[in-house]
């Protein structure tokens, strides 16, 4: 109890504190820049992220563009009359509005706040315009916003107005056709040279005239307005959006017209659906989740679409949308930890580096301290009030910095720095100053000088075995369940425990790596020494000693060889990406061009082809039909995967010609022989093997029975594919409607883009630039080119650190060997041959050891889900970029030796001979 008593809280000497801070100002201010250069990156990536994470959200939705609409559909009230008839609602326009209203009221309050205002639309059906050369059709449409509809010009005629003026009327099933007015776009009128007053020769489907009627012709106010988009045909006639050379035109109902529409076509005809945009700029990380289950949930609520009242029944791919951009954010965002783990291991093996030399600067100062009566709690507690100011104020001034360039910045990442930088020189210097006082006397029993040795070695293999234990369970843990959290649905974006152990598996990869290279040097280096005492060479013996004798500094080659395997990682990791985006790109594509024809023309597609293929430039055109969501059975299974029936030996040339992988087993569908038909099948699960027997219904016939012969390259980047031969399934009895044509060769971009039909044409050079800019990819290259910068920068830092620490030790010994008639040159050979052997370690080993983990770590890393490509890539290893981190850190190395002579030439040799000096 006494003792307790006699304990007082340390007391700093401030005077000691500021000396011995303007006396190392230098590695003071060389530590605090390090730690504020770590602090801005480490600071500023997380936000960055976070606000790229916001982008990417956007940036998805954008690019589905219609399929993330939130649809409302609903059937009409029947119209039957008292009489048999069919009864004229003349307030069918409310009742747009009101579905209108009813479709906004069930979405809720956050996801209604995440779309645009709804904009209602209402579509007659396909009619045949009967007059002229080419073939067109004709389509009437009413839009409905909460404002009404879009603000058009009328500039001849009116908007249309009711064919009759009384509101209630019953007209018989089969009477003549009911007239309705429509107006037209200035295009329109003068493509079919028409005006007010005239009727369009319009028919349906079963060959019935139909009594269209102009009333107006109207200019668009704003063609801007998001609700022209919904049906283009009003502004301009739009060739091919029903077949080839068939050409599009479309009339706009008014409120009052709107009643006379229904009674023109029959029943069930008039369809009508509400739109819900999403408002892109409103999405953020953080609502995605919440969004994409309230969607699910206003789907799973929605009736059924045999229903026909006026339930709603509701359609959207927004929540798949939400949810394919949450799994891609996840994915970077454990990519870029992965990266910053690896800058943050380095800093702290620098930071401890700089510590080492600091210390062995003060160790006099700090034993003289201690032998004038200095305790220890109190030099401690003076170190540690130094190095927090330094390294506090250093991570505050790189966080201030991280705050100009981000929307914010995250400090959980420089707590790691921070302790560093606070713990390493006090620990140290508190070590130093404890082994200058104490009186230990070494043993003079051999017995106990061995137990001694035998005790640092099993306290040296314990660290070591620690080490590795946890580098193999990060590594296993990473292979085994990637970085992926397990819980994806509920994911905040942050880190969490789980993800730790995974995320560190490179860089724990690497210490592993670095302490047998630490384990081997030694080795070397001794038997080196005892080479070049067998030789006649007084200056090899003297490189060889020296090496040997520091050749067991743990700091150096640890900093060294860390810092250039994981810049090789990070080089390693951005070419990889930039090479998987290239390849993602050929495979969304799947050619250099596609073109995605409607089903309406879908019969055209051969000529087309043939059209395409004849264009100058073209190499190669292969046309297939594409079915997503097919229907297949497997042992009475339904899965629903992507149905490719195609040419299986022009497909396998389409293949075989462009960086597409190759698949051989397309020479097993076209192979002659009775029974199922032959099909390569993938499956994401990999439930569908060779030998599965398949079945894929049609209407009005049998199934077709399939066999499973091998498995399917990805078609899209699709996981679940079925690909049979056309003429295979021909024979079968199922003909193909091909509706995807792709085109390889120089000219192919042009050649699709002048095909004269409105198809979507998908261009290789158009996607895989958007995905070279897209917020994720770009942002996440960025971050690796920055990483292996900064990661070599503290390489060549740890380089100079390491030889100013031994530079004292080093040139005494030298000059020393000089007065025994070593020449300066000789010196220089001999400092040389003192530095070069760690550095030549880790410019050999460490761009090998950055490979070799690449090799095991990347497939877990999920590139796949920024590349688009269906399988993880392949490392891909930038040899050059490799050579010129080794070259850099050489060059280095040579450079440090004319400058330590020069340095160390004003060096009195009276002082080096002195005792102690």
């Amino acid at each position: 109890m006494k003792r307790w008593l006699a304990r007082r809280w340390p007391t700093p000497h401030w005077p000691s504190i500021r000396g011995r801070g303007r006396t190392d100002a230098g590695p003071l201010l060389l530590t605090a820049a390090v730690i504020a250069a770590v602090a801005l990156l480490a600071g500023a990536v997380p936000a960055l992220l976070r606000a790229a994470a916001d982008d990417a959200v956007q940036d998805e939705v954008r690019r589905s563009g219609h399929d993330s609409n939130v649809l409302a559909h609903a059937d009409w009230e029947r119209d039957d009359g008292p009489t048999g008839g069919r009864v004229r609602t003349a307030r069918l326009a409310e009742d747009v509005d009101d579905f209108r209203a009813r479709a906004t009221d069930a979405l809720g309050p956050d996801l209604d706040a995440a779309l645009l205002p709804p904009i209602a639309v209402v579509n007659g059906p396909i009619l045949s315009i009967t007059e002229g050369d080419v073939p067109r059709t004709f389509q009437f449409t009413y839009l409905a916003g909460d404002a009404g509809g879009p603000d058009v010009t009328w500039v001849a005629g009116s908007a249309p107005g009711s064919a009759v003026p009384d509101e209630y009327l019953e007209t018989p099933y089969d009477g003549p056709p009911w007239p309705v007015q429509v107006g037209l776009c200035e295009a329109d009128a003068a493509a079919l040279h028409l005006g007010p007053g005239d009727r369009i020769p319009v028919r349906d489907g079963r060959g019935r005239d139909r009594d269209v009627r102009i009333s107006g012709i109207y200019r668009p106010a704003d063609s801007g307005d998001p609700a022209w988009l919904l049906a283009p045909a009003l502004l301009r006639p739009v060739p091919g959006a029903d077949g080839v050379g068939v050409t599009r035109f479309a009339g706009l109902l008014s409120r009052e017209s709107l009643p006379d529409a229904r009674l023109a076509v029959d029943e069930g005809q008039l369809r009508r659906t509400v739109h819900f945009a999403p408002e892109a700029d409103a999405l953020t990380w953080d609502t995605t989740a919440t969004l994409a289950s309230q969607v699910v949930k206003l789907k799973a609520a929605s009736a059924s679409s045999g229903a026909r009242d006026e339930s709603l029944k509701w359609e959207s791919q927004l929540d798949t949308t939400l949810r394919t951009a949450r799994t891609r954010i996840s994915a970077v965002s454990a990519q870029a930890a992965v990266l910053l783990t690896g800058v943050l291991t380095a800093t702290v093996l620098v930071l401890l580096l700089a510590a080492d030399l600091l210390v062995r600067r003060r160790t006099p100062a700090l034993s003289a301290a201690r032998q004038r009566g200095a305790a220890l709690p109190d030099l401690g507690a003076e170190l540690i009030a130094e190095s927090t100011v330094v390294s506090v104020s250093a991570a505050a001034v790189g966080l201030a910095l991280a705050r100009t360039v981000a929307p914010g910045v995250s400090w959980s990442w420089v707590v790691p720095v921070i302790l560093a930088g606070v713990v390493a020189g006090p620990a140290f210097g508190t070590l130093a100053a404890a082994r200058a006082s104490r009186d230990r006397r070494q043993p003079a029993n051999p017995a106990a000088r061995r137990w001694t040795r035998a005790t640092g070695q099993l306290r040296r293999a314990a660290v070591e075995a620690a080490v590795l234990v946890a580098a193999v369970a990060a590594l296993v843990t990473l292979r085994q369940r990637g970085l992926l959290p397990t819980a994806s649905g509920g994911d905040t974006g942050e880190l969490t425990s789980e993800q730790i152990l995974p995320i560190s598996a490179p860089a724990l990869g690497v210490l592993v790596g670095a302490l047998v290279l630490l384990r081997l040097l030694p080795l070397g280096a001794r038997f080196a020494l005892r080479q070049a005492l067998r030789s006649r060479r007084p200056l090899a013996v003297f490189g060889a000693a020296r090496a040997a004798t520091t050749a067991g500094r743990a700091l150096p080659l640890l900093v060294l060889v860390s810092t250039t395997a994981l810049a090789s990682f990070a080089l390693i990791l951005g070419a990889t990406v930039t090479r998987g985006l290239a390849d993602g790109a050929w495979s969304a594509v799947g050619a250099d061009a596609r073109l995605d024809v409607g089903a309406d023309a879908g019969a055209a597609t051969p000529a087309l082809a043939e059209r395409i293929a004849a264009a100058p430039g073209v190499e190669q055109v292969v046309v297939a039909q594409v079915t997503d969501s097919a229907r297949v059975f497997t042992d009475s299974t339904l899965s629903t995967p992507r149905l490719v029936i195609v040419d299986a030996a022009a497909f396998g040339r389409l293949l075989a010609t462009t960086p597409l992988p190759d698949a051989p087993a397309l020479a097993r569908l076209t192979a002659p022989g009775p029974g199922d038909v032959p099909a390569l099948v993938r499956s994401s699960d990999g439930d569908v093997r060779q030998g599965t027997r398949l079945q894929l219904p049609r209407d009005g016939g049998p199934a077709i029975h399939l066999v499973a012969v091998g498995a399917a390259p990805s078609v899209g980047g699709a996981g679940d594919v079925v690909i049979v031969d056309a003429a295979a399934l021909a024979d079968a009895g199922l003909p193909a409607v091909p509706n995807t044509v792709w085109v390889t060769g120089p000219g192919a971009a042009r050649a699709v883009s002048n095909s004269g039909v409105a198809a979507d044409v998908v261009l290789r050079p158009d996607v895989l630039r958007a995905q070279r800019v897209a917020p994720l990819s770009a942002g996440l290259l960025r971050l690796a080119w920055t990483a292996a910068a900064v990661l070599l920068a503290l390489g060549l830092l740890g380089l100079a650190l390491a030889a100013a620490a031994g530079a004292s030790e080093r040139w005494q010994t030298l000059t020393r060997l000089r007065t025994l008639g070593l020449r300066p040159r000789d010196a220089r050979w001999v400092a040389a041959g003192e530095l070069l052997p760690p550095v030549v370690v880790a410019a050999v080993c460490g761009p090998l050891l950055g490979a070799l983990l690449a090799r095991l770590t990347l497939g877990p890393l999920d590139l796949r889900l920024l590349t688009g490509q269906a399988a993880d890539p392949g490392a891909v290893l930038p040899w050059w970029l490799l050579g010129l981190v080794s070259v850099a850190l050489l060059a280095a190395a040579v450079t440090v030796v004319p400058v330590e002579s020069a340095l160390r030439r004003r060096d009195r040799l009276s002082e080096v001979l002195r005792a102690g000096g």
